[in-house]
C-alpha cells in the first residue's frame, strides 16, 4: 500500500501569516526607532559642528577670519543684525557704522568681525582686523580706502561696549521683541529656532552682557576713549575680576592708542641681539604672547583659542609691510630731513621706515626722560602681570613674559602717515604738532575723521562734524588724556621750523 506523505511546501502556508506579521511589526518598529534617531543624529550635527567661515585669501582671512573667539562670546549672527534697530536710541547714528566700523559694499558684516557656525547657530563676534583696520580719504569728496593693519583710529570700542551693556539692560532685550525682527529681517524661524534656540540664546546672550556689564562698571566713570583708543589691561583687569574697591586711583586709567601691527618679523629683536620690548610700556617681548594676549581680548579663552587661524596671521603680519605713502613728496626737502631724522630720532625710532636698527629701538625710556602722560604705565601693575601669568595655565604657551616697566618703549616708525594721532595716548594729531612744544600743541582736537593732512602728516583734526555725523572732541585735560612729554632738545622741539618742515616732509618715506 502506498502511503501518501505530506510535504513540507505544502505545510508552510498556515505559518505565512503570522511570520509576514512579524516583519510588518518589525518594520514599524523599525521606522519608530529610525525618526528619532534621525533626530538625533540631526541635532548632533547641528549643535556639535564648529565651522568658522574660511578664507584662502589671507588678506580676507584676516578682514574676516575667526580667532575662536565666537566659541566663548559670539553673538548668534541675527540677533547682532536686529540690535541696531532694536536698541537704536543706545547708538550715535545709524546702525555700527556710526560706532566706526568698517563696512564694505555687498556684505552684510563689517571688517573686524568673523562669523562661525557653533552650538547650533551662525555666530559673530570681532577680530584681530576690527582694532587694526582703518580708511582714508584724500579730500571730503574722495572714496575712502581701506588699509590693513593701520590703527583703527575711527572704531569707537568703548561706545560699542556700551551700546551692548545698554540694549541688554533694556527690557527689550528679550524673546518677544526680537524675535519678531529677526523674522522681519530673516525670514519665519523654524519650529526649533523659534521656541527654543532662539529663547535660549537670548537669555544667556543677555545674562553674559549682564554679568559683564557688572564687572566692567568700575571703569564707567573713565574719560570717554573715543575713536581709535582702547584700555588694554583694565579690560583684564575686569575679566579677571580684581576687587574694584581695592584698586589704586592711580591704576583706574590706561587709555591708549590702537598700535600698527605690520613688520613684526623685525620686531622680534633689536640691536644688541635681545627681543624687543613690546606693548607701549614694553612689558612683554615675546609676539606669540603678545599676539594671544590680543586674541584674549577678541574673546578667546584657553580652550577656544583657534591656534591655526590665528596662526595664518602671525605668519603673515611677520613680512606685512606697510602701504607707502601716496600723495606727492618733496625730495628736496625730504633729503634735508634725513640728516635731522639721523640726529635727533633714528637712535630711538630706527635707521628708516624699512630698517629698524637703532641703539635704542625696542628698549624702554624711563618715565621722567620721555615725560609723557604716565597713566598706561601705572596702570599696568606688578599684580596684573603675575595675573597675567595664569593665562593659558597648563598649556604649553603660558604667558611667561608680561613684566611691570618704568617707561615707554622706543617703536619704529613703519607706515608713520597712517598711524595718527600720536604718542601713546593719541593726544597729539599730527607730527608737526609733536614738533612742538607742549604749550603750542592742541589742547583740544577732533578725532574720526579720515581725511589725510598731507601738511602736518596725520589726520584732519580741526573737523568736528560732516552732515549728520559728530566726531570725537579730545580733550588733552582729561585724566588719562595728557599731551606733555617728547619735548625738548632731544626731541627736536627746539628746531627751527625749515629744519621741522624738512624733517616731516623725510617722515613721509616711512
Amino acid at each position: 500500500m502506498t502511503v501518501r506523505r505530506s510535504s513540507p511546501l505544502l505545510a508552510a502556508p498556515p505559518a505565512a501569516p503570522a511570520k509576514r506579521w512579524c516583519c510588518h511589526a518589525f518594520a514599524i518598529l523599525a521606522a519608530l526607532l529610525l525618526v528619532p534617531i534621525t533626530a538625533a543624529v540631526a541635532l548632533f550635527v547641528r549643535f556639535s559642528a564648529d565651522e568658522p567661515v574660511s578664507y584662502p585669501d589671507i588678506e580676507r582671512h584676516f578682514m574676516y577670519g575667526s580667532t575662536g573667539g565666537e566659541r566663548n562670546s559670539g553673538f548668534p549672527y541675527w540677533i547682532w543684525q536686529v540690535l541696531p534697530k532694536v536698541c537704536a536710541q543706545y547708538l550715535p547714528g545709524e546702525g555700527y557704522a556710526s560706532l566706526g566700523m568698517i563696512y564694505e559694499r555687498g556684505r552684510t558684516l563689517p571688517v573686524g568681525v568673523s562669523m562661525r557656525r557653533n552650538l547650533g547657530l551662525d555666530r559673530v563676534f570681532l577680530n584681530c582686523a576690527a582694532c587694526h583696520s582703518g580708511t582714508v580719504r584724500d579730500t571730503p569728496e574722495s572714496e575712502p580706502q581701506l588699509y590693513l593693519g593701520m590703527p583703527a583710529h575711527q572704531l569707537n570700542l568703548m561706545a560699542f561696549e556700551n551700546f551692548f551693556f545698554s540694549c541688554a539692560a533694556d527690557a527689550k532685550f528679550s524673546a518677544d521683541t526680537l524675535i519678531p525682527e529677526i523674522d522681519a529681517q530673516a525670514g519665519k524661524l523654524g519650529l526649533l529656532d523659534r521656541y527654543l534656540v532662539y529663547p535660549v540664546a537670548i537669555g544667556l546672550m543677555r545674562e553674559r552682557l549682564l554679568m559683564l556689564r557688572e564687572r566692567f562698571k568700575w571703569t564707567l566713570p573713565q574719560p570717554a576713549w573715543g575713536p581709535g583708543r582702547v584700555d588694554t589691561f583694565n579690560s583684564s583687569k575686569a575679566l579677571f575680576n580684581f576687587p574694584s574697591d581695592r584698586l589704586s586711583p592711580a591704576e583706574r586709567i590706561g587709555t591708549t592708542d590702537f598700535p600698527s601691527i605690520w613688520e613684526q618679523g623685525k620686531r622680534k629683536m633689536r640691536d644688541n641681539g635681545q627681543p624687543m620690548q613690546l606693548h607701549w610700556d614694553g612689558n612683554n617681548t615675546k609676539t606669540e604672547e603678545r599676539n594671544k594676549n590680543a586674541a584674549f581680548g577678541t574673546g578667546t579663552t584657553p580652550p577656544t583659542i583657534d591656534l591655526v587661524a590665528i596662526g595664518r596671521i602671525e605668519e603673515w603680519l611677520l613680512d606685512a609691510a606697510p602701504p607707502k605713502y601716496p600723495y606727492p613728496i618733496d625730495e628736496r626737502l625730504a633729503a634735508r630731513g634725513a640728516p635731522v631724522y639721523a640726529e635727533y630720532c633714528a637712535d630711538c625710532h630706527g635707521a628708516s621706515g624699512q630698517d629698524f636698527h637703532g641703539a635704542r629701538v625696542g628698549h624702554v625710556t624711563p618715565l621722567a626722560d620721555i615725560g609723557t602722560d604716565r597713566h598706561r604705565l601705572d596702570s599696568f601693575t606688578p599684580e596684573l602681570a603675575q595675573n597675567l601669568g595664569s593665562v593659558y595655565a597648563g598649556y604649553p604657551w603660558r604667558f611667561t613674559g608680561f613684566r611691570k616697566t618704568f617707561g615707554y618703549a622706543n617703536l619704529p616708525l613703519d607706515g608713520l602717515w597712517l598711524r595718527g594721532p600720536y604718542l601713546h595716548n593719541g593726544s597729539v594729531p599730527t607730527v608737526r604738532d609733536l614738533l612742538e612744544p607742549v604749550a603750542n600743541r592742541p589742547k583740544s582736537f577732533c578725532r574720526g575723521y579720515d581725511v589725510i593732512d598731507r601738511q602736518k602728516l596725520g589726520f584732519v583734526s580741526d573737523v568736528c562734524a560732516e552732515g549728520a555725523r559728530q566726531y570725537f572732541r579730545f580733550d588733552t585735560s582729561f585724566e588719562g588724556n595728557g599731551n606733555a612729554g617728547h619735548e625738548g632738545k632731544a626731541y627736536g622741539t627746539d628746531l627751527p621750523a625749515d629744519e621741522k618742515a624738512a624733517l616731516v616732509e623725510f617722515l613721509k618715506t616711512f
